[in-house]
């Protein structure tokens, strides 16, 4: 699926009459670069966005145009890289890249949205190259994913060191990136005159440390991750973005956040920072590998003994309990035995519950959803102390993830092997990567106390540096059994965090020249 035009070098020459044609191509708008599920909340229209964003002092023209809308991208390529002349690359991305950068104005617009949007993001290190050195108000920004990832014990579960053979890729682990540019478009082919005038554009500037490129899955999986599931429901809705009005979600059951929790220097955000960091958002990157066919072995091998139901119902019925949804996206709270696929395409419907019975909350009942499934561990609403109130909206993250990698191939599917490489190409905004992020891992997923004593690790992406993770509640026929999981079917392969400046911080001589 990888294109070979995606990994041409940065040492490419620059040729300007190329960039030209190039930058024409980019700026046609005869195509969509968005998708959009039928399971996801929609996005707002244009008139929407603009009264929600006047009412907040929201200015989303000043906003990166990934950071808001979560995941919906059709196609997008990861191009990171190191910066070797910091004041070439200065010039060099005020008068070609900048005029690039898609704002969310733009993306949120059909009529205006480029055939290929263009973002750019940079890590700490990459900051300190072009000589930024403000504290960001961030310690994990501040000392990088890898930092994070080696510390005993790891607040994220990868195994230590993340050097050795086998763990993180080499491109992640060597500690060069300085950031990444985000190009999304809903073709192949439409993003090679992206790629290619960003790739000569800083050819005597920096260098391409690596590339990763992903899509929508095809056909009725569009929307699904590589397991199957629907993916990108419980994203939350930003006041002065989404439709919230007085603090009523647009959709029910939908989390409303202050813009603050996404972005800096807004309401919500009650951490000193910069001036120039206003409407910047911090980026989490991982690159997440999914064993599917390993995965769909252990689920078709465990079968759960609920009466009236078929083998096959009762498999699909344990993998719905680990990730608390079926694949349609319906949650099992709601559809606790069968799935329900019109239940899970309406998203007036699908995120509609908090756990709650007759507006108990019940700490020992896990009938309808086991307190140990992937998404109530990463967002368990009534489950903690005033549910989605101010407790927990700290925690919230937009998601803005695509899948990677081809689909499984009949050969893999008949040895229950993997021997492609495929997954998620994680990527999450938010105004604190400690709260965000990386609490939602170390707190909540990889906390086998958590929500409850003795719940288990999350079994999709809960990480005990490759050690078993045990699993409670999954059966709803013996809630005390324990499953134990020997196998993490999502390796983490690295990552980064980066910071997302914008529009007007970007246009400034702290990156442009």
């Amino acid at each position: 699926m990888k294109s070979p035009s995606f990994y041409i070098l940065l040492g490419v020459g620059f040729a300007a009459a190329a960039f030209v044609d190039d930058v024409s191509s980019l700026q046609r708008r005869d195509a969509d670069i968005l998708i959009e599920p039928e399971a996801i909340p929609a996005l707002p229209s244009p008139d929407q966005a603009t009264a929600a964003a006047a009412s907040a002092g929201l200015n989303l023209t000043n906003v990166q145009g990934d950071v808001l809308i979560g995941m919906r991208k059709n196609k997008e390529q990861f191009i990171f890289f190191s910066i070797s002349k910091p004041q070439v690359f200065k010039k060099q991305f005020k008068s070609n890249i900048l005029p690039l950068i898609t704002t969310t104005t733009q993306i949120i617009n059909p009529p205006k949205r480029p055939k290929a949007a263009v973002n750019i993001a940079f890590s700490a290190r990459g900051l300190a190259q072009l000589g930024i050195t403000d504290d960001l108000g961030d310690g994990a920004f501040a000392t990088g994913m890898r930092t994070q990832a080696e510390l005993v014990p790891s607040p994220l579960g990868d195994p230590v060191p993340v050097t050795a053979p086998g763990r993180w890729k080499p491109e992640f682990s060597g500690s060069t990136i300085d950031g990444v540019i985000l190009v999304a478009s809903n073709s192949e082919d439409n993003m090679k005159p992206a790629t290619a005038a960003i790739t000569k554009l800083f050819a005597n500037c920096a260098e391409q440390v690596y590339s990763l490129s992903g899509a929508a899955r095809p056909g009725d999986q569009e929307g699904h991750e590589h397991f199957g599931y629907a993916d990108g429901i419980s994203n939350p809705a930003v006041q002065g973005f989404d439709t919230a009005s007085k603090g009523k979600p647009p959709f029910p059951g939908q989390a409303v956040i202050p813009p603050g929790q996404i972005l800096l220097n807004n309401t919500g955000d009650a951490i000193a920072r910069p001036d120039w960091t206003k409407d910047g958002s911090f980026l989490a990157f991982r690159q997440l590998k999914q064993l599917v066919p390993e995965f769909n072995k252990f689920v078709n091998d465990n079968p759960l003994p609920v009466k009236g139901l078929t083998k096959k119902q009762q498999s699909d019925l344990f993998g719905a309990r680990m990730v608390g949804r079926w694949k349609s996206g319906a949650p099992v709270f709601l559809s606790p035995r069968v799935d329900n696929v019109t239940l899970g395409k309406d998203p007036m419907l699908n995120n509609d519950f908090n756990y709650t019975v007759n507006g108990v909350d019940d700490p020992t009942d896990q009938s309808r959803c086991p307190f140990s499934a992937h998404i109530r561990k990463t967002r368990p609403r009534a489950d903690q102390t005033g549910g989605d109130a101010a407790t927990t909206a700290v925690h919230h993250i937009v998601r803005a993830g695509i899948p990677y990698g081809p689909e499984v191939t009949a050969a893999e599917a008949k040895a229950n092997k993997s021997t492609k490489d495929r997954g998620l190409a994680f990527v999450s905004y938010q105004s604190n990567l400690l709260a965000g992020f990386q609490f939602i891992q170390r707190a909540w997923a990889n906390n086998f106390n958590f929500v409850h004593p003795a719940t288990g690790f999350d079994p999709i992406i809960g990480a005990n540096m490759t050690q078993p993770r045990p699993v409670n509640g999954l059966d709803p026929t013996n809630p005390n059994r324990t499953v134990t999981i020997t196998t993490d079917f999502v390796v983490s392969e690295g990552g980064e965090y980066f910071f997302s400046p914008s529009i007007a911080a970007l246009a400034s001589s702290r990156f442009s020249a």
